[in-house]
């Protein structure tokens, strides 16, 4: 491509005129476009040989030809062989086995340490989670131990390796992603007003729009200074796509800092029906539409607000102490005080919380030596309410990950027996590896299955069934930050049928005087007392029973349900209800 005519260096925004940036702004001279698609852009670099690429990403002799284009995968004939620039539109697999050194080669990959290594790898996840390949984790446990992975998905993708991230660039990249993510229909929005001509947004391609997406919010949300966010963003962008890239970047963030520091930010008008004032709103506070129509119903307006802006806060991390291995709370503190962990005890005595610092418990191995478990206390709540009692055997009917089946499983004392059922067999591994460092693998029990099938088949009746049933976690959203993306409206019809069935199916485990937990992490009554309620009227041998004594009082309903609510009690949300069957 032939380079676009630079920008002057950022300056003082004051000095810059407050117009939107057409498209002709970013029209390269001498018929040379900026390419704004990855169609277009992959069609251009067949014919010019893509001069002016950065040192950082030069090809040796085993590379793919002339860049082979971002509109799709350049095919090999070796499998095991990667390209150097796939993933634009698309993620590429990667092999697990992925080593340090370039497939098919014995070069090590070229690394490149003019750019700023955690933006490179935030832009890379969030280019994943956009296409719905990766999971937004808020807490990557093994971000170095995986690096492999990490920095394989980046050179595969960008064409060039970062150095593998420390303890602070990792947490950079939790509160990036996170926080993009959480902001994203509201940053797309100013970075379309941006922009004169809704095709510029529209076709943008996708890695070009990440690495914007993370300048606006470092701006908007971050207190990083503007020449550090405008510098390293423009440099990601020239070097990992072309020079015209990075000069468009610079042009919208600056554009970005004037609107800022003038107080002139657009936003939408909150006016007319009520469902172009869900639509303004959703924009303003970054949720879906549906969501927010939903919430202004059932909650009111006032409250709606308030647990949008809960979700897109920073969240807190709980940890509960492992007392089966013999540790205490104090235990607990005390290593968080070694390790400099700011913490604040909990309502409940097995937890404490922390905001900062889940690095350096994870990096520590407090997880991993058994000491404690990341788990909320409203989980810890829902295990208030089965209440398990030494001798009893319980059944955990969709147990994975299974923190409240190490939970429970601690509360028995050494006596009794919880069997944790899943239908996904990874996932219970995973669980029974965590009952082995909790020492609760003799109490534990797994068993892979669906429970809609087990359950016809099953004669095993427990003292207690836990249903802890799939729902839409709309009471998990600030920790969860990608999933109210996830979510549609129509899940949640598709959940409650699903809700039914497993009660119908979880209530044939339960012995005779027994009791059934029904409990999801949801706030929406559709999937709670509705379903409790629609569930004894198919089961009149189930009589609901209040939680009086189990949680404190102000999480009971006037119903004598347990509801947690973000807004009121600081806690995720969630809710579970008692039902005793009879004798006969």
């Amino acid at each position: 491509l032939v380079s676009l005519s630079p920008l002057p260096p950022l300056q003082n925004p004051s000095r810059m005129e407050a117009k939107a940036l057409p498209l002709s702004h970013f029209r390269a001279r001498a018929g040379s476009p900026l390419l704004l698609s990855a169609e277009a852009s992959s069609a251009a670099r067949k014919g010019s040989g893509a001069p002016g690429r950065s040192r950082a990403s030069r090809y040796d002799a085993g590379a793919p030809p002339s860049r082979a284009g971002r509109g799709g995968v350049w095919k090999r004939d070796d499998p095991e062989d990667s390209p150097r620039r796939t993933g634009m539109t698309g993620v590429p697999k990667l092999n697990p086995k992925f080593s340090t050194k370039r497939a098919g080669t014995s070069k090590v990959p070229i690394i490149n340490f003019e750019v700023s290594h955690h933006r490179a790898v935030a832009a890379v996840r969030l280019l994943r989670a956009d296409k719905g390949k990766a999971f937004v984790d808020l807490l990557n446990e093994k971000a170095n131990d995986s690096g492999e992975n990490e920095m394989g998905y980046v050179e595969r993708t960008l064409g060039f390796s970062t150095r593998h991230l420390d303890d602070r660039d990792i947490r950079l990249v939790t509160v990036i992603v996170a926080g993009t993510v959480r902001w994203k229909r509201y940053i797309d929005y100013l970075i379309m007003s941006l922009c004169s001509e809704e095709k510029v947004f529209s076709n943008m391609e996708p890695l070009l729009l990440q690495i914007l997406r993370i300048g606006f919010f470092e701006i908007l949300k971050l207190n990083v200074p503007a020449y550090a966010v405008v510098d390293e963003n423009v440099r990601l962008a020239k070097v990992a796509l072309r020079p015209g890239a990075g000069n468009m970047v610079n042009a919208i963030l600056r554009k970005l800092l004037l609107l800022k520091e003038t107080d002139s930010l657009p936003l939408p008008n909150i006016e007319g029906d009520d469902r172009a004032q869900a639509r303004a709103l959703s924009i303003i506070y970054s949720h879906p539409v549906w969501m927010v129509r939903r919430w202004i119903r059932f909650l009111g307006k006032e409250e709606a607000l308030k647990l949008m802006n809960w979700n897109n806060s920073d969240p807190y991390f709980s940890l509960r102490v492992n007392t089966t291995n013999g540790y205490t709370r104090d235990d607990l503190v005390n290593r968080l005080e070694d390790l400099q962990v700011h913490y604040e005890k909990s309502i409940m005595d097995e937890f404490v919380r922390i905001r900062e610092g889940m690095q350096a418990v994870l990096q520590a191995g407090l997880l991993k030596e058994g000491m404690c478990a990341v788990q909320d206390e409203s989980a810890g709540f829902v295990v208030s309410v089965v209440d398990p009692q030494p001798g009893e055997t319980i059944m955990d009917c969709c147990a994975a990950p299974g923190g409240k089946t190490l939970f429970m499983a601690s509360r028995l004392a050494g006596q009794g027996k919880v069997s944790a059922l899943d239908i996904n067999k990874g996932r219970l591994r995973i669980l029974m590896e965590a009952a082995k460092c909790h020492n609760l693998d003799d109490i534990i029990t797994d068993i892979h299955g669906d429970l809609r099938l087990y359950a016809k088949e099953s004669t095993v009746k427990y003292d207690k069934v836990l249903l802890d049933a799939p729902c839409s976690g709309l009471g998990v959203l600030s920790k969860r930050a990608d999933l109210r993306w996830n979510r549609q409206f129509e899940d949640l019809e598709e959940l409650v049928c699903l809700q039914d069935e497993l009660l119908d199916s979880a209530s044939l485990l339960v012995k005779p005087g027994g009791v059934l937990i029904y409990s999801t992490c949801s706030i929406d009554h559709e999937e709670n007392e509705n379903r409790v309620t629609t569930f004894v009227q198919r089961h009149p041998e189930f009589t609901p029973q209040g939680v009086h004594g189990y949680v404190p009082a102000e999480f009971i309903t006037d119903d004598g349900f347990y509801s947690s609510s973000p807004t009121k009690h600081s806690l995720d949300g969630a809710f579970a209800a008692r039902l005793v069957r009879s004798m006969h």
